[in-house]
């Protein structure tokens, strides 16, 4: 069954009209149509009993029709894209219309409503999230690939901070994205993270012209974009020799993650492979320093359905991929955090990245 199809056997199920899908990471994932609208619209009508629809900018349509077999839509800058739907869907009864509730925003949900009198929505999320979460054999061969490629970004930042006094947090970040181009990845997954010393305290600090501390740990957090599908790891590591301290903070990081990979495997729960982690933490006096929930899902987006660890729970299952990154953040004083994302096996899980997690002093 291909997945537009699932979609369309849920819509009869549910006793839904019609979806309109406007992430376009969702579209792509489900047509194989890659596209950044910007301001623009685009939207994926697929319905119960007729071929989907695909509207898109006037300037996407020839790209588009390569992807999918069924009608595309396009509108001009100087067209009313709610004008072109109400004209190809004149006649067909909506009342219900399937949509991200997390991604449909007010001015969507207006023009929609402005080609369909008193329309209701619902929430097709939890769908996509179901579908996305399971990752087939393809999927997760090229989240091998983007794994290579942020192993190769550590073996650059490492060497790169280590090869000069002087050098900034925006020094290193700038020269692993500039060789990552080099070798044709056009896109990170998200901003590289370059952090020194007490400044990586902050989980989500943002690299700055700050020199690189001597005699500290340094905090590299990264993914590359390839072949649609994203990584993301962290490693901390040391330029110079950090004190007893650091060293033992950055210990029982390494401990935890590590436990929690090992832990993981089909029938375990999310909250169980956070406590895992948070519970080694904890015991060694530090859980009111890990701030942030275990991990999260991850695939052609870099944060995904489901939470490890976050608000609800879920069973784990093979196919599954997700990130395991528990870490210490103590104001003023040090950060350690340590990220793998994983594959879920018959038996266990795989990493997808390999650099060493034994506290490189450089």
């Amino acid at each position: 069954m291909t997945k537009l199809q699932k979609i369309t056997d849920y819509l009869n199920q549910q006793e839904w009209d019609m979806t309109f899908i406007t992430n376009p990471t969702t579209v792509n994932y489900l047509t194989g149509f890659a596209m950044d609208p910007h301001e623009r619209i685009l939207g994926l009508m697929v319905f119960p009993d007729r071929e989907p629809i695909m509207l898109t900018p006037e300037l996407e349509v020839e790209k588009a029709k390569t992807h999918v077999s069924f009608d595309v839509i396009g509108y001009a800058d100087s067209e009313n894209p709610w004008e072109k739907i109400a004209t190809k869907l004149k006649g067909y009864r909506v009342k219900t219309i399937a949509v991200e509730f997390d991604h449909l925003i007010l001015s969507k949900s207006d023009g929609l409503k402005s080609v369909f009198n008193e329309v209701t929505f619902k929430n097709l999320t939890p769908l996509i999230n179901q579908m996305r979460l399971f990752k087939t054999a393809d999927e997760i061969q090229k989240m091998v690939v983007a794994g290579d490629y942020a192993d190769k970004c550590f073996d650059i930042g490492f060497k790169f901070a280590a090869s000069e006094k002087g050098l900034t947090e925006m020094d290193v970040v700038a020269k692993i994205e500039f060789e990552m181009k080099r070798q044709g990845i056009s896109e990170m997954s998200f901003d590289t993270m370059v952090l020194t010393g007490a400044r990586a305290a902050n989980p989500h600090g943002v690299p700055e012209a700050v020199a690189i501390q001597e005699n500290k740990l340094l905090l590299f957090d990264l993914g590359v974009m390839s072949n649609g599908y994203a990584s993301d790891a962290s490693r901390t590591i040391a330029i110079g020799q950090p004190t007893d301290f650091d060293r033992k903070i950055y210990e029982i990081t390494r401990q935890a993650q590590q436990a929690a990979l090992d832990f993981v495997k089909p029938g375990v729960t999310a909250f169980e492979v956070d406590k895992v982690a948070r519970d080694i933490i904890t015991k060694a006096g530090y859980g009111d320093y890990f701030t942030h929930r275990t991990g999260h899902g991850i695939g052609m987006d870099v944060h995904e359905y489901p939470s490890i660890g976050g608000s609800e729970d879920i069973t784990i299952e093979t196919g599954m991929c997700f990130s395991v990154e528990p870490g210490i953040y103590i104001p003023n004083q040090v950060g350690v955090r340590i990220e793998d994302c994983l594959y879920v096996t018959a038996t266990g899980a795989e990493s997808l990245t390999h650099t060493s997690k034994d506290l490189l002093v450089f």
